[in-house]
């Protein structure tokens, strides 16, 4: 008898799913296995919202952004009610195993079904903000990070003509990955994010930025641009834009990015690293592999226990963070 797998996407979209998915439907032809697509997340498993999924229906989608199956948050799965309506679908299917494309969130909602359900969970990390251990990157998180080089890039080059200063907001939640990696690979003038700043040095931080764009101005630098984390400011980045144009006396522009960086094309980087995840997870679940993530740590897949995949102990380069504080800014020397 074929073994049945379920695929879904949960939780916010990254460039990189549609190449996930297209993996593991080729690999389980391979291995003969049926495949279920599952519409808008853990909401279309609980609402019994199936598609087949075959080698023809995911031919072409590589290298689209977004995502076949649709993407979606789903409160009833923090509650049990919730948790044991997605396994009563499970178990009307007969379904043998669940694979996931998503974050931190959409894996709780795996190891919840996990705790009712005696099938093959398996969790594929898609997420642009870079945060989940036990891999070197996400499915997602390269794009997001050249889609956020292209924007600054372009606000480079009006922020010069106006001698202006511009603080550009980059997503991330509670990690700085895309922050430090797009500053750095930009040559931003401020890198403001969880790893060098803490509200209690809200004030200090103001006045030492306020001094560096003066200066700035002095030795006649045409422009200063400021990197900085969503959820990082008290009160916003549109906030800290109007403090620092206060201190300064400087017109300071906020340049809120938002979701333009989880749309787009993936780059090769992501199909790439999508396909192999997609593979292995496959192949894990051939192997009687559950409750794992599937991660890349130096080019080698590995396998990581979800609950540890979780954790949210993975940080930021300490060479990025220390080449940019003490070498690449402006007032060093």
């Amino acid at each position: 008898m074929k073994k049945k797998i379920a695929v879904l996407t949960s939780g916010g979209d990254a460039p990189g799913m549609n190449a996930a998915i297209r993996a593991c439907v080729l690999a389980c032809e391979h291995f003969e296995f049926e495949v279920l697509g599952i519409y808008h997340g853990y909401n279309g498993l609980i609402n019994q919202e199936f598609t087949p999924l075959t080698p023809t229906s995911v031919r072409n989608i590589i290298h689209k952004g977004g995502t076949l199956l649709k993407s979606a948050r789903c409160p009833a799965m923090l509650n049990e009610q919730g948790v044991k309506q997605a396994v009563s679908t499970l178990l009307k299917e007969d379904i043998d195993a669940l694979v996931v494309i998503g974050g931190d969130g959409s894996f709780n909602g795996l190891l919840a079904i996990k705790e009712h359900w005696h099938g093959n969970v398996i969790g594929i990390p898609g997420t642009i903000d870079n945060d989940l251990d036990g891999t070197d990157n996400t499915i997602g998180f390269a794009t997001a990070v050249n889609t956020g080089i292209e924007a600054i890039d372009k606000i480079r080059d009006t922020a010069d003509a106006f001698e202006r200063v511009f603080i550009v907001e980059l997503m991330g939640r509670h990690s700085g990955h895309i922050t430090f990696n797009v500053g750095v690979a930009c040559g931003v003038e401020k890198i403001l994010s969880f790893e060098n700043f803490s509200e209690q040095v809200q004030q200090q931080c103001l006045t030492e930025i306020s001094k560096e764009i003066i200066i700035a101005k002095q030795q006649r630098h045409q422009s200063y641009i400021i990197a900085i984390a969503e959820n990082l400011w008290p009160e916003g980045t549109t906030k800290f834009a109007e403090q620092l144009s206060v201190v300064t006396n400087i017109d300071c522009t906020p340049c809120i990015l938002g979701h333009i960086q989880r749309g787009g094309n993936p780059v090769a980087r992501d199909r790439i690293l999508a396909t192999k995840m997609g593979v292995a997870a496959i192949q894990a679940i051939a192997n009687g592999g559950t409750g794992i993530m599937i991660g890349e740590n130096h080019e080698q897949m590995v396998s990581i226990p979800l609950i540890d995949a979780i954790q949210h102990n993975k940080q930021v380069s300490p060479t990025l963070i220390n080449a940019q504080n003490n070498l690449l800014a402006l007032n060093a020397n």
